[in-house]
């Protein structure tokens, strides 16, 4: 059983972009990104070109705290968004549901899911 609502998990499979903030130090650092919902572990998991390599991952490393945001906004002017906050892991090899081999990845376990503007309400 998902920790995410119908609407949420509607609403991620139909986005393509998000918003990654990670912070080392107290610097924050926000970045576009790539993700996908991981049913198997009831997470979000992040990939990309040469991952393992930039500050997002590093940063992971330093620091697991991390804050997803995937928003748009639908005419006439109704944003709609889901902000995943958790414990993210730093992954050099992760694995898929079926062993596949999926690379590097950063995975975020939710701590907290707030959400706006979806079909059935807001929570």
């Amino acid at each position: 059983m998902s920790s995410f609502t119908e609407d949420e998990l509607e609403y991620l499979k139909s986005q393509r972009l998000g918003r990654l903030a990670t912070s080392v130090e107290g610097r924050p650092h926000v970045v576009p990104v790539s993700f996908r919902y991981n049913r198997e572990h009831d997470t979000i998991d992040i990939g990309g070109r040469d991952l393992v390599r930039t500050r997002k991952f590093r940063n992971v490393q330093a620091n697991p705290n991390a804050a997803l945001v995937i928003d748009d906004m639908v005419p006439p002017w109704q944003p709609r968004a889901v902000m995943v906050r958790g414990r993210a892991e730093a992954l050099e090899d992760a694995a898929g549901p079926d062993g596949q081999q999926l690379g590097p990845v950063i995975r975020i376990h939710r701590s907290q899911v707030i959400s706006c503007g979806l079909d059935s309400g807001a929570r």
